[in-house]
């Protein structure tokens, strides 16, 4: 695919200007009094369904007057309020909320918006800083006082006008503490549980911000992602998930585990507002007033898929369920006109034997240098230390393996770490545009995860999904759609495609959203067995 900026593909939406064209892509499968907790009223005005809405439909509503941001706001709190106890996805809602809300109301009475974000609610990772808000990584070691600063990601979304609602639970350190952590897990915040069957677990580490999500309990959510760490979830909860190209997005303020992979990016309930909340994100929603983003219209284009060549991973390991699943998505796909031949990526095994180490080697680097900066432990060594003196940090699970092996590796200047590391990013790039050259693909498709596991804290997780690793490792986008299900557990569907190819990734994403049709609300089912009953 031909590269083009974010600001030609995506643009800035303006209120009003683009609603009657862009229908929303999941009303039509939302299923409304099926299962689920108690209707309590919290929708924030007639005719807005939490579920479903689109940053699109919001903002037309705060154009004409029958909606504010205050009213969307405090519907949102009402529902964590009534809602986060069954999941336990939001960690801590910010006193805020509402003075922010107020203040765009202003904004938007005035004629003076700040773009599609201003006054949408947003939840963040508890990895991402903020001033007022603690940033703890799910770790009791900085539960003290919050950072100083915000995340530079934070101070676009402020400038933006977005309502900062709260934070989200997450694995602690971003599941990069133990051989067999168990997902959703923090000291500070507890399990976080699958709104779609409560004893099944969330995935990854932006755990909390998809349970969040499939929950709507906000607009949009922001996770982090190393490997895997913002599709898993995604595709696990039902929702959307868009791991940006590495350095589209700053990582400034945000709790490390590898320079080389990491990256912040944001989760949505559909496509239009995932790729909105990238564009200010990445500063690159500087669009002129009015101008249509490039992928709206495909939501409407029955052709949109016409002609788009899909190379589909399959990955069989991941179960003959998952399989059906991605058969079913290639007839959907070839009937809209799209060609799928099937594909498998080179050089996988190679990538699973060396990305471990590296990682081992860049997180005792990044840790040490980010934790100079908070009150708490001062170095990995020290970290290791509180763990070993606070019971309550292995209530779940005791093991902080990783972390004693990131202390005994290499340092990132040895020589050795250097060449494999070289090796390593380079069979990842070639990974993904070896196989897309060869087959003339605009983007690959491969199955996101697996049904989800039952959470277990003696057995740990269940997650061996290898789709993630070539974008992750390479630096290239990926985007997890929702798919299908197993038995009332969502599936998705992982798109990648080449370096900052982001844009057209989301325009196909979302024509693939509009496709499928996939998403079902989330009954909070206590239990389902293999068979699919409760």
């Amino acid at each position: 695919m031909r590269k083009r900026s974010l600001a030609t593909l995506i643009g800035a939406l303006v209120a009003g200007s683009l609603c009657a064209g862009a229908p929303n892509p999941r009303a039509a499968a939302a299923e409304p009094g099926v299962g689920g907790p108690p209707q309590t009223g919290v929708q924030p005005g007639p005719g807005i369904d939490l579920d479903t809405v689109t940053i699109p439909e919001l903002q037309a509503r705060m154009a004409n007057g029958s909606l504010t941001s205050t009213a969307l706001t405090a519907a949102y709190l009402r529902r964590i309020k009534d809602i986060n106890p069954k999941i336990n996805a939001v960690m801590h809602t910010d006193p805020t909320a509402l003075d922010q809300a107020s203040a765009s109301d202003a904004r938007h009475r005035r004629g003076d918006i700040r773009g599609p974000l201003d006054g949408i609610p947003v939840l963040l990772k508890d990895n991402v800083e903020t001033r007022d808000l603690p940033t703890t990584a799910g770790s009791l070691a900085l539960a003290g006082s919050p950072p100083e600063r915000d995340a530079a990601l934070v101070t676009r979304l402020r400038e933006a006008g977005a309502v900062i609602l709260g934070k989200t639970n997450l694995s602690e350190w971003a599941n990069f503490r133990a051989a067999k952590p168990t997902s959703g897990w923090s000291a500070v915040g507890g399990q976080t549980h699958n709104p779609y069957v409560l004893d099944r677990n969330p995935c990854g580490s932006s755990a909390g911000s998809a349970a969040a999500l499939a929950a709507s309990l906000a607009q949009v959510a922001i996770g982090t992602e190393t490997d895997g760490s913002i599709v898993c979830p995604a595709g696990m909860n039902g929702v959307v998930g868009h791991k940006p190209s590495l350095g589209l997005v700053s990582r400034a303020g945000v709790v490390p585990i590898s320079a080389e992979q990491d990256t912040a990016g944001p989760m949505a309930r559909n496509v239009v507002d995932t790729a909105l909340t990238l564009a200010v994100l990445s500063g690159d929603d500087t669009a002129s007033a009015g101008q249509r983003p490039a992928f709206l219209g495909q939501l409407t284009n029955p052709r949109s898929l016409h002609g788009k060549r899909i190379g589909l991973w399959r990955l069989p390991s991941l179960g003959p369920e998952v399989d059906a699943v991605m058969t079913r998505t290639a007839q959907q796909l070839r009937r809209a006109g799209a060609e799928v031949v099937e594909v498998t990526p080179p050089y996988q095994k190679r990538l699973a034997a060396l990305e471990f180490p590296a990682l081992l080697s860049e997180f005792h680097r990044d840790i040490d240098a980010y934790l100079a900066t908070r009150h708490g432990p001062r170095n990995l060594a020290e970290l290791i230390a509180f763990n070993r003196g606070h019971a309550a940090e292995r209530t779940c699970f005791a093991g902080q393996e990783l972390f004693e092996k990131a202390l005994a590796a290499p340092p990132t200047t040895d020589p050795q770490y250097r060449a494999e590391r070289a090796q390593l990013k380079d069979l990842a790039r070639r990974s993904i545009d070896e196989t897309m050259a060869a087959h003339r693909l605009d983007a690959i498709a491969a199955p996101t995860n697996p049904p989800a596991w039952t959470t277990d804290c003696a057995r740990g997780d269940d997650d061996i999904v290898p789709s993630s690793t070539p974008a992750a490792v390479a630096g290239y986008p990926s985007l997890s759609v929702p798919a299908g299900s197993v038995n009332e557990l969502p599936v998705g569907l992982l798109l990648m495609a080449g370096d900052h190819q982001d844009g057209e990734l989301l325009s196909l994403g979302a024509a693939v959203e509009h496709r499928l049709h996939a998403w079902r609300a989330p009954r909070y089912l206590p239990s389902v067995g293999r068979d699919g009953t409760r």
